[in-house]
Order: structure tokens, then C-alpha cells, then sequence
């Protein structure tokens, strides 16, 4: 079996007279975090949605774990998970009840144990037995990553996951990310935040304005500019480290 989970070749598409995608050659491999990065429009959402079978492409090929979206579709669905950039949650049922619904759908076995497990894992327990049209914006975000984590799938389609998350929550997903990789699932990750990708991915890609422009492991595309010069500066703290600190967090250490 190839060690290859995820590979577009030339893939292009548009919408009316737009071409979004240019012509798009991606290649991840099995137990990788990929992250893609781009600016609003750059044409990520397009590409997740074509790898997930939302769309097909005007031309070029894609496969997921071997499949091809065009002409295996549905083997392409058992593989994957997709979390959106909104929530795909019911609001009137509880929490524990969108993951136990996703979970019989998913035909996996114990669904209930199935969902207190991703409860806990996303600390949302407390909140378990409320309607999630009382949740906020961030504890909504997390069940919703929660439940495309069911069934653990092979691959995990991430667009833009961290979005409306609180400094807690985002750290709180990264090790959910890292933990989910080192158990040997590919994800593919979109993202506009420089610092999520240096955190997480094993190899990232830039895509500007329909193509692929450079694409390598962090330490590559430093490279790709001149050499550091050397400044001694006193170092401030973040915000981000101020507001973990303040609230009794000591932060989140991420292996790369």
C-alpha cells in the first residue's frame, strides 16, 4: 500500500467566470499534518471541498487513501471526516446528543461511551446534558471538531478549525491535532494563522491565487529567505502568554 493518503494533480476549478483553482498539485502522506495556508479567496475551502467530495473539479484528478473523489465517492466518505469553517451542530439537542446521533449514523459500536470520551476530551462534560444553542461560540467550535472525530477516521479534513476558538480552546485543539496525527491520522489542515501551522504541521503549502506557489517542511521554506542576523532584545511576553498566565494556564507545549 502507498504510503501516499492524499493527491490532487493539476486540479482546477471555477465558479462562472472565475477559475479559483489553477491547476493544483498537492501530495501528503500518511500520518502527516499538512497545512495549507492562503489568504481569504486564495481558493483552500475549494480544494477541502473537492478532496471531501463536495465538488468536482473541471479538470485534474484527486484521491483520498487511493480513492478517487470522482469516481469512488462513496469509498472516499468512509474514509474521511470534514470539520467546516462553521459549525455544523444541532442546536436543539445536547451536546452528548450530537455526538451519540453522529456516532449511530457512523454505525460505531457504544455510541454513548463513544461521546462522553470526546466530552471529556474537549472539556465540554459540564456541558454535556445542554442544548447547544446555549453554548457559546467556542464551546460550540469544539463539539463540532469533537464530532468529526467519530468513528476515528483515516483522514480529517480541517478548514480553518481554530476560528472563534478562545486562546484556551485553541491549545485545548492543537494537542487534540497532534494527538490525533501521532495515532497515524492524516490531516489536511487550512488555516490563515501563521503560527497554528509553524505549531502543527509537518510540511505546508502556500497557495496563492489559484496555485501552489511553494510548499516544504518549516525549516525549508526559512530557508527560502536570506540568513537571520543576530539581535540581543529583551523579550516581552505575549498577550496570548499574559491571558494564559492570568487565568492559571501554563500554556501548551506542541512538539514538532
Amino acid at each position: 500500500m502507498t504510503d501516499i493518503a492524499i493527491q490532487t494533480t493539476n486540479l482546477t476549478k471555477s465558479f462562472k467566470d472565475h477559475q479559483v483553482l489553477k491547476g493544483v498539485d498537492l501530495q501528503v502522506r500518511r500520518g502527516q499534518i499538512f497545512a495549507l495556508l492562503g489568504s481569504n479567496g486564495a481558493g483552500k475551502t475549494t480544494a477541502v471541498n473537492i478532496l471531501s467530495t463536495l465538488l468536482t473539479p473541471d479538470t485534474g484528478t484527486a484521491t483520498v487513501n487511493g480513492f478517487d473523489t470522482q469516481t469512488q465517492p462513496e469509498r472516499v466518505r468512509e474514509q474521511i471526516s470534514l470539520t467546516g469553517q462553521f459549525a455544523a451542530v444541532d442546536g436543539i439537542l445536547t451536546g452528548r446528543e450530537n455526538l451519540v446521533l453522529v456516532a449511530k449514523l457512523r454505525a460505531v459500536p457504544h455510541p454513548t461511551q463513544v461521546a462522553d470520551t470526546l466530552l471529556a476530551q474537549f472539556g465540554l462534560t459540564d456541558a454535556a446534558d445542554k442544548r447547544v444553542d446555549t453554548y457559546s461560540g467556542g464551546m460550540t467550535r469544539r463539539l463540532d471538531i469533537a464530532m468529526s472525530l467519530v468513528g476515528t477516521p483515516a483522514v480529517i479534513f480541517l478548514d480553518e478549525p481554530t476560528t472563534g476558538l478562545d486562546p484556551e480552546g485553541r491549545l485545548e485543539v492543537w494537542s487534540t491535532i497532534k494527538q490525533l496525527a501521532g495515532a497515524g491520522t492524516t490531516i489536511l489542515l487550512t488555516t490563515q494563522y501563521l503560527d497554528e501551522a509553524e505549531h502543527l504541521a509537518d510540511r505546508i503549502a502556500i497557495l496563492h491565487e489559484g496555485r501552489i506557489i511553494t510548499s516544504g517542511t518549516l525549516d525549508e521554506l526559512k530557508a527560502l529567505l536570506p540568513p537571520a542576523t543576530i539581535e540581543y532584545v529583551e523579550k516581552q511576553p505575549t498577550l496570548e502568554e499574559v491571558f494564559l498566565s492570568i487565568v492559571g494556564k501554563k500554556g501548551l507545549e506542541v512538539d514538532r
